[in-house]
């Protein structure tokens, strides 16, 4: 969420509560700590108002004004794309399906989980499909997906939507801000980089494979000759706070990670990125095994600083 719908937040809460502007804001930020820098300002302001008997819900909102934790969230948008219906078992063991896409409009695009049989029936029957708009109603956001329950509805919509925004919308914040879910820009330091990590993948569906012997073998595709893939692990810092930062195959390449057989060659560009300053772009998400946050990156970038000079002077 950027800044000016903070900033409506705080208009409204402060309008309907009489309170000062000061007060609320030393409010969300005593939230904030409270909870231990977990939730976003937008969040925290959000559970002050719920404590204020404010009330957000049952609003028709734009993309961009979706924050996680938001309930009886309303909003229209165009379908980007809708993956592939997945049936799984239930603690109780019965049998159900859950599906995903992607809606936009001409403010933000965010992803869409359908729980409901019924919701999930209207993909199958091909009711839901990319290039519709639908009307949502009812959903709660959960991190930084819209999730409808059994409560929820979803319909066509006969709603135009001129402009609607199909790039991954990044959102430029501090590391003590990241919220698990959202998707991030951030300019920090590598402070620290720790060893490649290699691991087996299965040619064809590109999941990791086990070895059974002399054996790779997948679980869709069977035995197969795997392909060798590398993890890059490296902590990064921006002054706010530091995060472990996690890079994947092209991610590797855009900080220099070109060639990992040659040993004199990792360590040369280990030591060339040890304390560089760059931006990057990327997921956050929990680690559970930590259970602490950190960042998927899906690409690095040099700071040009004759740009940022152009911004500042602006």
């Amino acid at each position: 969420m950027i800044n000016s719908n903070y900033e409506k937040i705080l208009e409204k809460i402060a309008r309907i509560s009489n309170l000062g502007k000061e007060e609320i804001e030393k409010r969300i930020e005593a939230k904030k700590s409270k909870l231990s820098g977990l939730i976003s300002k937008e969040g925290a302001a959000l559970i002050i108002a719920s404590e204020l008997g404010i009330s957000f819900e049952n609003e028709k909102l734009k993309i961009n004004e979706l924050i996680p934790g938001m309930r009886k969230v309303n909003v229209v948008g165009k379908v980007l794309n809708v993956s592939t219906v997945r049936t799984f078992k239930t603690k109780g063991g019965d049998e159900s399906k859950v599906v995903n896409f992607w809606i936009a409009d001409d403010s933000s695009n965010v992803r869409v989980v359908l729980w409901d049989t019924n919701h999930v029936a209207k993909v199958e029957e091909g009711k839901i499909k990319e290039g519709v708009v639908v009307e949502i109603t009812n959903a709660s956001m959960r991190d930084n997906e819209l999730h409808l329950g059994n409560f929820s509805d979803i319909k066509i919509s006969s709603e135009i939507i001129e402009g609607a925004v199909s790039e991954k919308v990044l959102r430029e914040k501090k590391i003590s801000e990241f919220v698990r879910g959202e998707g991030v820009k951030v300019r920090a330091f590598i402070v620290q980089i720790f060893e490649p990590r290699f691991f087996n993948v299965c040619p064809e569906c590109k999941k990791k494979v086990d070895k059974e012997g002399d054996l790779f073998i997948c679980l869709t595709h069977k035995k197969v000759l795997p392909e060798k893939r590398a993890i890059v692990n490296f902590v990064i810092d921006d002054g706010t706070d530091s995060i472990r930062a996690v890079l994947f195959n092209d991610a590797q390449i855009s900080v220099g990670f070109t060639d990992f057989e040659n040993s004199d060659k990792i360590a040369r560009i280990k030591q060339e990125l040890l304390g560089r300053e760059m931006f990057f772009f990327g997921n956050v998400r929990l680690n559970s095994f930590f259970n602490n946050l950190e960042l998927i990156v899906d690409n690095a970038k040099e700071v040009d600083l004759d740009e940022t000079i152009k911004i500042l002077e602006n």
